[in-house]
């Protein structure tokens, strides 16, 4: 069986860690940031984790060992 290419989008938005997690950005913090609380605008601008089955499939789309 060939070698899976590495889904190039995915990569651009999706980081590996050193363990194997998947982190992402969140959605929402780039434009009208005003009539957001502070609280909120601190929460989008932590990383999220992906995890379960959609990080298993993103896993396999990126080509990193699972």
């Amino acid at each position: 069986m060939p070698k899976l290419k590495t889904h190039k989008g995915t990569a651009k938005r999706v980081k590996v860690t050193k363990t194997g997690k998947l982190m992402r950005r969140r959605a929402f913090g780039n434009h009208l940031l005003s009539k957001k609380s502070k609280s909120r605008k601190r929460v989008i601008k932590t990383e999220s984790e992906i995890t379960g089955k959609f990080a298993k499939n993103l896993k396999r789309a990126m080509g990193a060992n699972s």
